[in-house]
């Protein structure tokens, strides 16, 4: 099947360099970005505004490194702060690029000769009857020797020149290796710390659902307590107390749930931070003290493939696929091998360095595979198939990547909407509540008007406390969509042995 599309562009510039290059191979060329809008209708200036607070949207603004400072929030500074430097998960990637880079290293030393030196001492007794197999005859072929010492010094110098650029695709191999692993690395930082606004918002909305529950647990255990009154004193019946008994239990119930969530989104944290959750002290999150951004950055299109670091890893595995299909394209050439020997050999260590017991060789060896049954072959279109899967991948993590920055973006608008139809519907469920408990107590409203209204409110209150929620973390989900200003951070040591991000 032929690469069409956007794929076909990207496996054409691969191939390109084929016959060109200095090596075997095409010479990788990363794709150019595509050129389409972030959405598909213009983004307005800015969202509604919703609790006094519209968010700007601004075009091609550059994005902090610590955006999650954005937040005006010291607790979460301070728990990513700590994330930072103790999460195993950061450790293993650091770890996972260093071996990618030491590997580099490795590979670059095909480039130069092979260099290594010996020293032998041999104790030999050649016998009477090899001595005859030499030509030895009569007195002296019945002779023996005695035993002898031999000594040898050598030093042997091996070298494979890379016509063909085998080596060289393969170290350019190894560096996009490398170059995954650094992105993979970006990735978990920006995985780590949006993970962590994310749970630390989560925190700060079941707190609040918590302290509105308890609210209204409160409201309708005074209301429990007035009914109560009221039939001792023959005002009601029993059965609007029992109700109302039914109401409160409800919403006792529904308490156990939101602090067991509050208790696994804590040790969610306690993870994140690299600590053991008996270990975790850190300040509570509440939603007012987490500031909502007011201004958003909005990158333009061609900079999204730049600063995603998942699109840079799949780049990286692209560059890697189409320097593998120049090794296999080298090894089906000839291999050439230089080596030289020289040194000295002797029965004494005092003459061992005289002219006398000079030795060398040269040698010189041209290898060209003939017949393999086909693997070389095999193996060439293995790569090139490899290249192009590397290709469509690249394509879909582009078109999520897009996808993501969309999905951020209207979110973001209807969030406002969302949390202004909440906040007016919690007022005015709080108003009908308060008329409703009056009417009643007028004789103008039955009981089970009441309870409708209770019920009416707490779901309001919560809805709420939600909607104001997720307006908060889909803010930080829109930093992550566009990359989380990775590259206005220094945290990730600069790339070794020539790697270029």
């Amino acid at each position: 099947m032929k690469p069409t599309g956007f794929l076909h562009g990207t496996f054409s510039v691969l191939l390109a360099g084929t016959v060109a290059a200095c090596a075997v191979g095409p010479d990788y060329h990363r794709p150019a970005a595509p050129d389409v809008p972030l959405t598909p209708a213009p983004l307005p200036a800015a969202t509604q505004s919703a609790d006094g607070k519209a968010q700007q949207f601004v075009s091609a603004a550059d994005i902090s490194g610590d955006w999650w400072t954005l937040f005006h929030s010291p607790e979460l500074n301070t728990l990513i702060n700590a994330a930072l430097a103790n999460n195993p998960t950061l450790q293993a990637s650091q770890a996972t690029l260093l071996e990618a880079e030491e590997n580099v290293r490795a590979e670059q030393s095909s480039f130069l000769p092979s260099l290594s030196g010996s020293f032998q001492a041999e104790r030999q007794r050649i016998s009477s009857a090899e001595l005859a197999s030499q030509g030895a005859s009569g007195a002296a072929g019945n002779a023996t020797i005695p035993p002898f010492t031999l000594y040898n010094a050598t030093l042997s110098v091996s070298y494979a020149p890379d016509v063909f650029g085998g080596v060289r695709r393969q170290v350019e191999s190894l560096q996009a290796q490398a170059e995954y692993q650094r992105y993979e690395l970006e990735a978990a930082y920006l995985t780590l710390t949006a993970n962590i606004v994310t749970a630390a918002i989560n925190e700060a909305s079941l707190q609040a659902q918590i302290d509105a529950t308890n609210g209204v647990i409160a409201a309708e255990q005074h209301e429990l307590s007035i009914l109560q009154t009221q039939v001792s004193l023959g005002g009601v019946a029993q059965s609007e107390v029992l109700s109302q008994q039914a109401t409160l239990s409800a919403s006792l119930a529904t308490l156990p749930p939101l602090q067991s969530q509050l208790a696994q989104a804590r040790n969610q944290l306690a993870a994140y931070v690299g600590v053991f959750p008996g270990n975790f002290h850190m300040a509570d999150f509440t939603l007012g003290g987490l500031h909502l951004p007011e201004t958003l950055p909005v990158s333009l299109p061609s900079a999204i493939v730049a600063q995603r670091p998942d699109v840079a890893a799949a780049a990286a595995q692209l560059h890697e696929a189409s320097a593998n299909l120049g090794v296999a394209d080298a090894n089906m050439l000839p291999q050439i091998s230089l080596s030289a020997d020289i040194g000295h050999e002797a029965l004494s260590t005092a003459s061992l360095f005289t002219p006398q017991t000079l030795l060398w060789s040269l040698v010189g060896g041209i290898t060209q595979p003939i017949f393999e049954g086909g693997e070389l072959s095999a193996k060439r279109k293995a790569a090139l198939d490899a290249l192009q899967a590397s290709g469509a991948q690249y394509q879909s993590t582009v078109i999520s990547a897009f996808q993501n920055v969309s999905d951020a973006l209207a979110v973001l608008q209807y969030d406002a909407l969302t949390l202004n139809a909440a906040q007016t519907a919690e007022d005015a469920a709080a108003q009908s509540l308060n008329v409703t408990q009056n009417a009643y107590r007028l004789g103008a409203q039955p009981f089970t008007a009441v309870l409708t209204a209770q019920t009416t409110y707490q779901n309001a209150a919560l809805s709420q406390v939600k909607a104001s929620a997720a307006r908060l973390a889909d803010t930080a989900a829109l930093f992550q969509a566009l990359g989380g200003g990775w590259w206005n951070r220094n945290d990730v040591p600069a790339p070794c042995c020539g790697i270029i991000p």
